[in-house]
């Protein structure tokens, strides 16, 4: 009777850690504009929206002025916004003209790529987010430009205690 429920048990954890795993956000790695590395694990304990962006990308362009204003609404309440740049590293300089001449209040990592879309199930198409809730756990997927009310839902459901009808887990907006 042990040695069942030991096999018993021994599926269900194999079971069940896979899924709980599909949750989590993969462990990505960026730069900030002063050099340092950061990892998407390191945020586990914030809500996060993970912007991926380029100067170059016309929609994400029109993206940030709305993500730069939650930004503002919403940090007062822990939220954290990174706007995570697909620019090429010979573009640096694009990326800090363009942050600093809108003065985005965000925080702004380097460094990311259509491979990183394509771990965090992001699709392979500017711009893209991901709102993680404190657990590092991804509550939604935007892919294309997120809209002010898509955003606030997710956040508004997570800091409202995940109670009511969860935001869908992947929306699409086709571009």
């Amino acid at each position: 009777m042990k040695h069942f429920l030991r096999i018993i048990a021994t599926l269900l954890v194999c079971n069940f850690i896979p899924l709980a795993q599909a949750k989590r956000a993969p462990n990505l790695e960026f730069k900030d504009q002063a050099g340092h590395t950061h990892k998407v694990a390191e945020l586990r304990g914030s809500i996060v929206v993970l912007n991926f962006w380029a100067t170059w990308c016309g929609p994400c362009r029109e993206e940030l002025p709305m993500l730069s204003k939650l930004t503002q609404e919403y940090a007062p309440k822990k939220v954290r916004f990174i706007a995570a740049s697909a620019n090429e590293s010979k573009d640096r300089a694009k990326v800090d003209q363009f942050v600093s001449s809108h003065n985005l209040p965000m925080e702004v990592w380097l460094g990311a790529d259509l491979n990183m879309l394509d771990n965090a199930r992001l699709g392979n198409e500017l711009p893209a987010t991901m709102i993680l809730d404190d657990q590092g756990e991804v509550v939604t997927r935007i892919l294309g430009e997120a809209r002010e009310e898509e955003v606030r839902g997710a956040l508004d459901w997570v800091l409202g205690g995940k109670t009511g009808p969860p935001p869908p887990p992947i929306t699409k907006h086709l571009q």
